[in-house]
């Protein structure tokens, strides 16, 4: 009897054993599986650019991306000057090296300068490390011909990840996208763009519309656009003067709004 009792101790032994070494290897696939299975969406996302700001204000933002050629820069100018109004430029290092001049008429224009990367590169394939020197590359060009150090970044492509972002906020910059593509890069026709502005149905107070210098149709459409937004009762004013600087939170779709309780 006592035989017995000895053996289905050690079975029960034998057994309680086994399950307790196998639980780490079942918790771990258990962590594993859970991990695989969460989306790398905005809403899991650390952190959000901005690609228009909440305000009761009928307020929207014109920008261009500068990182082709020049060609159309004193087109552009005088299309603003004569709609009194100001846009914000995103400026590529690379775009700063070849055209200086036309960077300090920008300048001088009272338009915003901001910064697009120095290469152009695909950033979302970069380090940490890599990314801010794309960032400070360019705001070091930047800074040199103009003596301006700005502070909001569009990444080229419009690609970003937490590591993206992470740069520019330890660079000191705002990271803004667009809601409003007029998509003049494909150069599919002049009221193509315009109606991809006018008509959009993304288009409301905040909205942050992006064009390009350099594409064909845009100087041909920048005056028409103007003037409908104007009709439409929008102040167009630079980035900077649209987005809060302190006390925000940004939600899941990149909309900007104010953490002050109201």
């Amino acid at each position: 009897m006592a035989i017995k009792y000895f053996f289905q101790a050690l079975f029960a032994f034998s057994m309680a054993f086994t399950v307790l070494m196998s639980a780490p290897v079942i918790l771990e696939k258990k962590a594993m599986q859970f991990i695989s299975l969460q989306p790398v969406s905005a809403k899991t996302r650390k952190r959000n650019p901005i690609f228009s700001v909440d305000t009761d204000e009928k307020k929207a933002a014109i920008t261009l991306n500068a990182a082709w050629g020049a060609e159309d820069t004193d087109a552009l100018l005088k299309i603003m000057a004569d709609n009194d109004v100001l846009a914000t430029f995103f400026f590529c290092g690379s775009w700063v090296d070849r055209f200086p001049d036309e960077l300090r008429k920008f300048a001088a224009a009272g338009h915003e300068i901001a910064n697009h990367g120095d290469t152009h590169a695909h950033v979302s394939q970069l380090n940490l490390a890599q990314n801010k020197k794309e960032i400070m590359d360019c705001h070091h060009k930047i800074k040199a011909v103009t003596g301006i150090e700005p502070n909001l970044y569009r990444p080229p492509y419009g690609e970003y990840n937490d590591t993206v972002l992470a740069a520019a906020e330890q660079s000191n910059y705002y990271t803004i996208q667009w809601d409003v593509d007029s998509l003049d890069w494909k150069a599919v026709g002049r009221q193509y763009e315009i109606d991809r502005v006018l008509k959009s149905e993304k288009l409301k107070n905040g909205s942050i519309i992006l064009f390009h210098n350099g594409a064909k149709y845009t100087p041909q459409t920048l005056d028409t656009v103007i003037k409908g937004l104007k009709a439409k009762g929008y102040e167009l004013v630079r980035v900077s003067d649209l987005i809060y600087k302190e006390n925000f939170e940004i939600d899941h779709s990149g909309r900007q709004k104010s953490a002050v309780p109201v």
